[in-house]
C-alpha cells in the first residue's frame, strides 16, 4: 500500500445519490449538493438546474463528469460528478490529509450544506392535526403551507430602538449554538407577546421568522386531547422554527381558578376531570419548554401571544421560560410614521403630521396600529395622502370622545355601586335599630 501511495497518494470517498435495499434518496448527497452549489454556477463549464417544490429559486450544481475544487484549512480538494449506474460524487484529497477531511471537513460539509437547503427552500407554516388523523397511510402529526407573510422589521409599526433591540436579540440566539452548549442550557429562547387586540403580535411572529428565516409551527392547544399528544407534537417539530400558541390565556387554564374548578369536579373519582388534563397539559408545555424534553432538539423560539398578561399564571411567565417579554402597545408617533410610509409613501411633513403628533403624544390618545392602518387605506386609487392624512385625524378625535364617555360611564358606574352600597349599610343599620 506505501508502494502504491508512492505513485498515487490520493484517497478517494464516494457519495451515491440513493442507497439501501429500499432505494432511498442519501441525505449526505443532496447535502453535498446544496453545499457544492455556491461555487457550481461560477467556476463548473456544464451545469444543472435543480428545483422542487417550495423552492425559493433554481438551485445550479455541477453536472455529470464534471470536477471543481474545494479548499477548507489550507487543504485543497477535488470534487467530482459522475454517473454509472446511479448518479454520485467523488471526493479526493491527498492522503497526508486524511485526518482533517474526515474529522472536520466532512462536518464542515454537513453544516453548510444544510444552511444552503434552509436558505434555498421556501418557508413553512404548519398547524398541528387532530388526534385522529395522525395514523394510516402518509398521515403526519402536521400539516403545512408556504410561508409567505410579507412583514419585516422595517414595515412594522413599532419604534426603531425598540425594533432593533429584538432583532439584536434575535440575532444574538441565532449565532449562540457553543454558547449555549457552555453554559449547559438547551438552546431555545422564550417569547411572550403581550397588547391589546390589534397591537400587531401576530405580524411580529411573521417579523421574526422573516428576518430568521425560520418555519412556523402554529400549535393549537384546544385540539390536543393530553400530555402525551403534546409531547409527540412537540418532538416532531424542527430546528430553526418558531413554535406559536396564540393566546395562551384561552388555550390553557392559566387564570388561576384552577383549585376552585378542581374542587367542583372531585365528586367524579373514576374519571380523570377536564380540570386536570389540563393541568397535566399544562405541565407538559412547562417540561418542554425548560424541563427535560427542552433539549430535544436546538435553535427553536418559543413565542406565547396574550391579550391579558394579567391573566397568566407567575410560573408560565418567568425568566427561563419566557425570557424575553415585549409589549405591543397603542400606536404611538414613531409607529405612525412607519404605518405612513408603508401606507402613503409620505414622510414627516406639513402641518397634518404635526396634528396627529399632537393628538397621540400630547393628548395620549390610544388608538391600535391596526386601526390606523386601516384609516390612512386608501379607499380608491387615486384618493389623495392628505384625504387619509384627515380621515386618521378625524378618527383620532373621536376615539378621544368615545374615551372621555367611556371614564364619564365607568365614573357613573362606580357611583351607582357606592350608592348600593350605602343603601345597604342603611337597611342593615335600620333593622339592628328596630330589634
Amino acid at each position: 500500500q506505501r508502494f502504491i501511495n508512492l505513485f498515487y497518494p490520493y484517497i478517494q470517498i464516494k457519495f451515491f445519490e440513493y442507497s439501501g435495499e429500499r432505494f432511498e434518496r442519501n441525505d449526505d448527497y443532496a447535502t453535498i449538493q446544496n453545499y457544492l452549489s455556491k461555487d457550481s454556477s461560477s467556476r463548473a463549464n456544464k451545469l444543472r438546474a435543480n428545483t422542487s417544490k417550495g423552492s425559493k429559486s433554481i438551485v445550479l450544481s455541477m453536472d455529470d463528469h464534471e470536477e471543481i475544487t474545494d479548499e477548507f484549512k489550507g487543504v485543497k480538494v477535488w470534487w467530482l460528478s459522475k454517473t454509472e449506474e446511479s448518479r454520485f460524487y467523488i471526493l479526493k484529497f491527498h492522503v497526508r490529509d486524511r485526518q482533517i477531511i474526515t474529522n472536520r471537513y466532512l462536518d464542515h460539509i454537513r453544516k453548510e450544506g444544510k444552511k444552503m437547503e434552509v436558505k434555498n427552500r421556501g418557508r413553512k407554516l404548519y398547524s398541528n392535526n387532530p388526534s385522529q388523523n395522525w395514523s394510516g397511510y402518509n398521515q403526519t402529526k402536521w400539516s403545512h403551507v408556504t410561508f409567505e407573510h410579507p412583514a419585516t422589521f422595517d414595515t412594522l409599526a413599532m419604534e426603531n430602538e425598540k425594533k432593533e433591540e429584538i432583532k439584536n436579540d434575535l440575532t444574538k440566539f441565532s449565532n449562540s449554538q457553543d454558547y449555549y452548549k457552555r453554559i449547559g442550557k438547551a438552546w431555545k429562547r422564550g417569547y411572550l407577546l403581550h397588547g391589546p387586540p390589534g397591537t400587531g403580535k401576530s405580524t411580529m411572529v411573521a417579523a421574526m421568522a422573516n428576518f430568521l428565516d425560520y418555519d412556523v409551527y402554529d400549535l393549537e392547544l384546544t385540539t390536543v386531547k393530553d400530555n402525551t399528544e403534546l409531547r409527540r407534537l412537540l418532538i416532531e417539530t424542527s430546528g430553526k422554527s418558531i413554535i406559536v400558541i396564540e393566546d395562551i390565556d384561552c388555550s390553557l387554564d392559566l387564570t388561576g381558578q384552577r383549585k376552585q374548578k378542581k374542587e367542583e369536579e372531585e365528586d367524579d373519582e373514576d374519571e380523570i376531570s377536564p380540570i386536570e388534563k389540563q393541568m397535566k397539559k399544562e405541565k407538559g408545555l412547562l417540561n418542554f419548554i425548560d424541563g427535560l424534553w427542552s433539549a430535544c432538539g436546538g435553535e427553536r423560539i418559543i413565542v406565547f401571544t396574550t391579550n391579558f398578561i394579567d391573566k397568566l399564571d407567575p410560573a408560565l411567565i418567568r425568566k427561563g421560560r419566557m425570557d424575553k417579554h415585549i409589549e405591543m402597545s397603542y400606536c404611538g408617533f414613531e409607529a405612525f410614521k412607519v404605518l405612513a410610509m408603508n401606507y402613503l409613501y409620505a414622510e414627516e411633513e406639513g402641518e397634518l403630521f404635526q396634528e396627529i403628533k399632537k393628538l397621540l403624544e400630547v393628548e395620549k390618545i390610544k388608538m391600535t396600529p391596526a386601526n390606523v392602518g386601516e384609516n390612512l387605506l386608501m379607499k380608491t386609487e387615486h384618493e389623495a395622502k392628505e384625504t387619509c392624512l384627515k380621515r386618521l385625524i378625524v378618527a383620532l378625535k373621536e376615539e378621544k370622545e368615545e374615551a372621555k364617555k367611556r371614564v364619564e360611564e365607568e365614573e357613573k358606574k362606580k357611583e351607582k355601586e357606592k350608592d348600593i352600597k350605602r343603601k345597604r349599610r342603611d337597611d342593615q343599620r335600620e333593622k339592628k335599630e328596630d330589634i
